[in-house]
């Protein structure tokens, strides 16, 4: 069951035998979780139960240890259901990162700071050693917004990218005036649906402004515009998801 680590920034490998062969395509995804669990020793218990059918490349601790749970080259059940820019299978695309932290349930405290200079560490190491553009190191809840919140709104993305870390741009200021919310439809929510799936979230484009939107809206502002989390499609971030795809390689 063991293996030798892939990062130099791993302090012990902790087998999970939650794992299997990817699934072809290349690794091109970075997925960032938080565990949601009161204990780091509960979560590292959880990530190794085979009854559980969950585990993740790594986990990080609040002192910053890094303990690596399976392979890079194998395939980690970190994600379950969800699509980016067309992709389903996400497991098999991605290496799957948990942060200890006892999420929206516990309050959302603050992500210590010793602990996100380790996943900065260990970001930069993955992405140095993967072809992983920037604008695929994501959420869990970027892959999954119908149903998963992590790793919050108040996980520093902004740190992670002054350290060339993922995509982002400066949110555009809240301001008062014309707001898509929940029942609207028409053209100008067609537009909004299909600007989101441009940039990659798993959007219809209906017409409609219904909970699917709603929880993408509420996700992209979990990520890029974590001063309000409304699930209300305001001009802020309508300007901050238009400045996103314009920042887009290529």
């Amino acid at each position: 069951m063991t293996f030798a680590p892939d990062s130099p920034r791993v302090a012990e490998v902790l087998a999970s035998a939650n794992r299997g062969p990817r699934i072809g395509g290349t690794i091109d995804m970075l997925i960032l979780h938080y565990t949601g669990m009161a204990t780091g020793r509960g979560a590292l218990a959880r990530l190794r139960d085979p009854r559980a059918e969950v585990s993740a490349h790594y986990l990080v601790f609040e002192d910053g240890r890094v303990v690596q749970l399976v392979p890079e080259a194998e395939r980690a059940w970190h994600a379950g259901r969800g699509a980016w820019a067309g992709v389903t299978d996400i497991n098999s695309r991605s290496i799957g990162i948990e942060i200890v932290h006892p999420g929206h349930d516990g309050g959302l405290p603050p992500y210590p700071d010793g602990q996100i200079e380790a996943v900065i560490a260990l970001c930069r190491d993955i992405l140095g050693r993967n072809p992983i553009p920037a604008p695929r190191v994501l959420a869990h809840s970027d892959v999954a917004p119908d149903r998963k919140e992590d790793p919050g709104e108040n996980f520093p993305w902004d740190r992670l990218a002054a350290a060339g870390i993922g995509h982002w741009v400066a949110p555009a200021p809240i301001r008062d005036g014309r707001f898509f919310a929940m029942g609207e439809a028409g053209d100008p929510i067609a537009a909004l649906q299909a600007m989101f799936a441009l940039y990659g979230y798993d959007q219809p484009i209906t017409g409609r402004f219904d909970e699917a939107l709603r929880a993408v809206v509420t996700a992209f502002q979990r990520h890029f515009r974590p001063a309000r989390v409304d699930g209300v499609a305001d001009a802020s971030t309508i300007t901050t998801l238009r400045d996103l795809i314009a920042a887009l390689p290529g």
